[in-house]
């Protein structure tokens, strides 16, 4: 449901106020805020405060926390119900707000989906992009813990269209080497698949830790689905009679896994035993599929592994405040330079103290000082880390959600194609999936690394279904403006908190008045006026 729909936040916070018990409020605030105090803290002493340091608006909070928590910009009432509350406690109020609104579990559903699928090895993994988003979505809005949903993607089962914790697995065709080197990078954010074939060059991890981790894959196998519609199945490989059946490697598991011999290629190679490289624990030879899966998922997910925790932080930290502890968010370990050890030490351990509770560390990490600072430039080398909340572009299904609250519509298109055949070439047509394909980026790509493009620049100009929703005509939103604003002084602003979700500057509201004298068609200034708001790099962007 649309943001705008709803009643103004600030209210809604006040109502769900007076429904919370007072020491289940006192007790959530506590909690978070006091870690959050501890942290500020301790960074401080860490890295040093710059002087100059400046806590941002309220006008650049509130889009920034929308954007962060639900993906979409505040409506006009939510920019003026957020002014006008001068409760010294609203950015907390708010912060809870939206944890528990459903367009959170979209938001973050829709980012691991892209943090799984956009590094995918198996083309035909988009056939479970649906449901992985799905489930993903679910599980966020449920609050669902951590180490449970890293569970179920390590040790899911069943058909890819129909189960989507099988996600993981198909986008890399359930080989063993490629989904081990997954399920490193996603979760522990140790990028051992540099040692698949010699010792990592790097880190301190060998070639045989990392075939250790492939074998506890060896049974795993993506096999086609007989019906009318096409589909795939992860299955586990625990009997002869299910491994004997085909003779494509990719469809088949195997009993064992071997470390390939480099120098004969044609042997068998080495008989290799399931050995979790970070802590050391191992599984017997002839082990279940099941049980090593549910074994490794459980060592991995384990407080003794402190890189499971310390990967989940790194990366939320790095989403909210602009620059992770370790960069990028996926290449971390012992051998790698932290910017505040202690710092993430204390997060990723009251992260763990908390079950895994992944709401807790985004309220927590937002209601830090470090989060609110102003934003500023990503920093240089010879510069503090964290003086300044950097700037982040707009992930797709945030640029797309953001041009629908201007336009006022709703989205029930699915932001993922279906896959193959006439259902999908009509899905990849939807507005939606056009801007993902256009606008979409592997998000555990640095941010500076990130550039815009010539064909995003001229979508954002010359896209139909963008200029078809800024004319001044019966059905979009320019024309009721037009009729029920008088003064151009007025909608002018009134377009500058629909589009950026503040009021223009002097100069701004000059130069959009000094336009609007020269053309003689007021819908047509108009229409031009906020075409060029949309291709405002600040749009584009979250400050």
């Amino acid at each position: 449901m649309s943001i705008s729909l709803r009643l103004p936040l600030a209210l809604c916070a006040m109502l769900v106020t007076c429904l919370l018990p007072a020491t289940a409020l006192l007790h959530a605030q506590s909690s978070t805020a006091t870690v959050a105090s501890q942290v500020d803290r301790l960074l401080g002493e860490e890295i040093g405060i710059p002087e100059g340091v400046r806590q941002s608006t309220d006008e650049v909070f509130l889009r920034r926390a929308f954007l962060d928590v639900i993906g979409e910009p505040p409506t006009s009432d939510d920019v003026f119900a957020f002014s006008l509350d001068d409760r010294a406690d609203k950015r907390t109020r708010l912060v809870q707000q939206l944890l528990s609104d459903d367009s959170y579990g979209k938001n973050w559903g829709r980012y691991w989906r892209d943090v799984i699928m956009l590094r995918r090895t198996e083309d035909r993994a988009v056939l479970a992009q649906r449901s992985l988003e799905a489930f993903l979505v679910e599980q966020f809005n449920a609050n669902t813990p951590w180490n449970r949903i890293a569970t179920d993607l390590i040790t899911a089962e069943g058909d890819i269209r129909e189960d989507g914790r099988t996600g993981l697995i198909m986008a890399q065709g359930g080989r063993p080497e490629e989904t081990v080197a997954e399920i490193s990078r996603i979760f522990i954010g140790i990028q051992i698949q540099c040692a698949q074939c010699h010792d990592h060059p790097t880190d301190r991890w060998t070639r045989e830790q990392f075939h250790q981790l492939a074998a506890f894959f060896p049974r795993v196998a993506v096999r086609p689905t007989m019906g009318d519609v096409r589909s795939f199945a992860v299955v586990a490989n625990d009997t002869p009679s299910q491994r004997r059946t085909n003779n494509n490697n990719r469809f088949r598991g195997t009993p064992e896994h071997y470390m390939p011999d480099l120098e004969n290629p044609e042997s068998k190679g080495t008989l290799i035993q399931p050995v979790f490289f970070v802590t050391g624990q191992q599984l017997d030879l002839g082990t279940l599929d099941e049980n090593r899966r549910e074994q490794l998922s459980g060592w991995l997910t384990s407080p003794e592994n402190p890189w499971f925790a310390r990967a989940m932080v790194n990366r939320l930290w790095s989403e909210l405040v602009g620059e992770g502890f370790y960069e990028p968010v996926d290449d971390i370990g012992p051998d790698r330079e932290c910017s505040a050890p202690r710092t993430l030490d204390l997060l990723s351990s009251q992260f763990a103290r908390h079950q895994y509770d992944i709401q807790w560390l985004m309220e927590t990490i937002m209601l830090t000082a470090t989060y609110q600072l102003e934003s500023g430039n990503r920093r240089t080398l010879e510069e503090l880390p964290f003086h300044a909340n950097c700037p982040q572009r707009l992930r797709s299904d945030q640029l797309f959600n953001s041009l629908l609250s201007v336009f006022e519509i709703e989205d029930t298109a699915p932001s993922s194609p279906a896959g193959y055949g006439q259902a999908s070439r009509q899905s990849r047509s939807t507005p939606r999936v056009l801007f993902n394909s256009i606008f979409g980026f592997d998000p555990s790509t640095r941010r500076d690394e990130i550039a815009g493009s010539i064909p995003q620049a001229l979508a954002m100009m010359n896209s139909p279904f963008i200029n078809q929703q800024i004319e001044a005509r019966q059905g979009r939103v320019l024309a009721p403006l037009l009729a029920e604003v008088a003064s151009d002084r007025q909608l002018v602003e009134e377009l500058y908190i629909k589009v950026l979700s503040r009021q223009p500057t002097r100069q701004e509201l000059k130069v959009c008045l000094d336009y609007r004298r020269d053309i003689t068609d007021r819908a047509e200034a108009f229409e031009d006026i906020l075409w060029a708001l949309l291709n405002h790099a600040e749009f584009m962007h979250r400050r």
